[in-house]
């Protein structure tokens, strides 16, 4: 294994736990996401959105990282592949 590969893994593990200790990896937590009754999921995914986002940006504005081009998107497969991916959540949680 090269040492990124190491490094995802080990990022990995840290999140996971860190998902673990939070609690969100409760049924009653993920279910209550989808009742609108506890948004603490949403808000946790949002703060680790936020924060790599400020990671990402301030390693590229000190060059260390290069954005790499992004492909043009189908949106007619990404609406499709959102709306089975969501029915099927919904239909576990249920």
């Amino acid at each position: 294994m090269t040492t990124n590969m190491i490094i995802a893994v080990v990022l990995g593990i840290m999140f996971g736990f860190t998902l673990n200790k939070g609690g969100l990896t409760r049924y009653n937590k993920i279910v209550n996401v989808f009742r609108f009754t506890d948004l603490t999921v949403l808000k946790y995914m949002l703060t680790a959105l936020v924060v790599a986002m400020i990671g990402l940006y301030g390693l590229r504005s000190l060059g260390l990282i290069t954005f790499p081009n992004v492909p043009a998107t189908y949106i007619a497969g990404n609406l499709i592949g959102g709306l089975i991916f969501g029915i099927g959540m919904a239909l576990t949680g249920y």
